[in-house]
This record gives C-alpha cells, structure tokens and sequence, in this order.
C-alpha cells in the first residue's frame, strides 16, 4: 500500500490507481479501528480497493484525494463511498470551479452581452451557452437549473480531465450592411473595372 503523504503534492503524476491506494492509507491512519474491522484482510481490501476505483472513475485523482482529505477533515467515521462521491463532486473549487447552484446563480444574474461579462469561470459561461440564455431568463428554476446543471457538470468534467475550456469568438455583425446592388448598377461597377483593368 502507498504511505499517505502530508497536504497533496503534485498529484497530476498521480494516477487513479495511486490515488485509491493512497486515500486507503489515509483512512486506515485516520479510522485505524473502523478501518481494521471493515477491511479485516488484505482480501477484502483489494475487492474494495477496485470497487472504489470503478465507482471514482470519472474524478481525477488529484480530486480523489482531495475530496478523501476533506471527509477526513470533517468525520468522525470511515466514510462510505457514497460520502467520498459527494466530496468529490463538491470539490469543484480545486480546479476554479464554482458550485453548480453558484454559477447557476451566476449565469442568470450576468449582464450583456454575455461574451464580455467577467465570469467566475469558462465553463459557467458555457454552460449558460449550452443552456440557452432565453431559457435563463425565461424559465422558472426549476425548468431551467436541470438544464443548466447538466451542461455545467459536462463542462467540469472536461475541466477536471484537464481540457482548457475556450468560447468561440463570434464575429460581430458590421454597423452598416451593404445592401444588394441592383443588376443595373453591378453592370456599371462591372464595366468601369473592365475600364480600369482594360479587358
């Protein structure tokens, strides 16, 4: 099993396999009885270590250990799966992320235009995009927040893998649009470039 280490050091050489070992040295540490009696063999312990593994898939392993560290932090008892799969979805801060409800509130609130507004982060910008700002405005909460909720967890997830996140840049329409020219005038320009060209 990998010695737990302090705070974590550069986990991106960190892999999901690392990550679980580490984190079960960390509640062995931390819940040293409780541990013993759920995983009372090395057995049980590699059937829960891979258990785990396939369940935290979708995290990083940085975030993995992050979230470990903060149940850890915060309770009193070997924390289940289910309470290390809540950590890690409330560890968004880790990579600059805001809370759902967070940038939720936060896509509604922005002023226009959208595109110069100065977000929290990329991804709520995107996620108000992908959600559709009429619906934001709109829609009651209830409607608009699900959709809202699952482009920003879309996004976080390509944040959290390690994806840079970037917007499109619209080109903005030009002040004055040219209006059509008529055939009679397009055969004038036509005739004065064949002029100046001398074909």
């Amino acid at each position: 099993m990998a010695e737990s280490t302090g705070e974590f050091n550069d986990d991106a050489k960190l892999d999901r396999v690392d990550a679980i070992n580490q984190i079960f040295a960390e509640f062995e540490f931390a819940y040293h009885n409780q541990f013993h009696k759920a995983f009372s063999n090395v057995e049980s312990q590699i059937i829960a270590k891979k258990y785990w593994l396939g369940t935290l898939e979708q995290y990083s392993p940085l975030q993995i250990v992050h979230a470990a560290k903060q149940v850890i932090r915060t309770q009193d008892y070997l924390p289940s799966i289910a309470a290390l799969v809540k950590a890690c979805e409330q560890g968004l801060d880790l990579f600059g992320l805001p809370s759902p409800r967070q940038a939720y509130i936060e896509a509604c609130a922005a002023s226009s235009p959208k595109r110069d507004y100065p977000w929290s982060h990329e991804a709520v910008y995107l996620a108000g995009q992908g959600a559709g700002w009429f619906v934001l405005a709109s829609e009651s909460e209830s409607a608009s927040f699900p959709l809202f909720d699952y482009h920003y967890q879309l996004l976080c997830r390509r944040v959290i893998s390690g994806e840079q996140l970037e917007a499109a840049v619209v080109t903005p329409l030009p002040d004055k649009i040219a209006r059509p020219l008529s055939k009679d005038e397009a055969k004038a320009r036509f005739a004065k470039m064949r002029d100046e060209l001398g074909l």
